[in-house]
């Protein structure tokens, strides 16, 4: 019974125990560490992103504590590790050469999502291709244009992209008139109309602008009508501004009276 608590409590039996144990709780407490990060940049990351990242950085740290966990237990065994780490190290240099594209596509994919470049959802162009990001994975990004075309494209071949969700969208219509009618009642009608729209709009950012005349010619000049709107926005807005301003010429009589 001595012999059996002697090996027992032995140091190749207890070390590699106390070992596990301690590494384990490393982990927990560096996994919790983690979530509590992510979860305080909640409003930076969208949710999706959020996610895959947390649980990459998760990943990273399982591996690493495991690696650790067993170079210490075989050096508790006296088993030399020297050797077998110079071999991992070369394997590792094998495999990066290998798969460098992979590795490549990888590490951007962990940039976009960390700068925030850009998000499912948002609208964008890619290398010259407009469309909506249906998916953005570690190795590949999926942009869907509105004719239905699905770019597929490796995250490592993207060099450029606009955003055009980053910030607020400006709706922008042109009101063209004949020369005939009264350029000041028109304005003045005009202007009241932003008024109401401003009442009653959705999405707006900011106010709804009457610039003033942006051309003419001999026969028609162009009233100009702006608006903030929130990103994306901007086309459904201006079919909107376009439908009241038919029905404001419609109710109205903006022809000059004859003297």
């Amino acid at each position: 019974m001595e012999k059996f608590w002697e090996k027992l409590l032995s140091p190749k039996v207890i070390g590699p125990v106390m070992t596990i144990i301690i590494m384990f709780i490393i982990y927990k407490i560096l996994k919790r560490i983690i979530k509590k990060i992510f979860n305080f940049k909640t409003n930076k990351i969208k949710h999706n992103k959020q996610i895959t990242l947390m649980n990459f950085f998760i990943n990273v740290i399982r591996v690493i504590c495991l690696i650790i966990t067993a170079v210490i237990i075989l050096g508790i065994y006296n088993i030399e590790t020297s050797a077998i780490i110079t071999s991992l190290g070369a394997v590792t240099v094998v495999l990066g050469l290998a798969f460098q594209d992979l590795l490549k596509d990888f590490i951007a994919g962990i940039s976009f999502i960390l700068e925030n470049s850009y998000n499912v959802g948002d609208w964008v162009t890619i290398n010259g291709f407009k469309g909506e990001v249906i998916s953005l994975g570690m190795k590949t990004t999926r942009v869907k244009a509105y004719e239905g075309q699905v770019l597929i494209i490796n995250n490592g071949k993207i060099t450029q992209v606009i955003n055009h969700d980053a910030a607020n969208s400006l709706a922008i219509v042109d009101v063209k008139i004949p020369t005939k009618y009264d350029i000041e009642k028109v304005e003045s009608s005009l202007n009241n109309l932003c008024k109401k729209l401003q009442k009653e709009l959705k999405d707006l950012k900011g106010n709804v602008k009457l610039l003033g005349i942006e051309s003419l010619d001999e026969n028609d000049l162009v009233f100009r009508i702006t608006a903030e709107v929130e990103a994306g926005k901007q086309y459904e807005i201006q079919r909107e501004i376009r439908k009241q301003i038919k029905l404001l010429f419609d109710e109205n009589d903006f022809e000059k009276v004859q003297e």
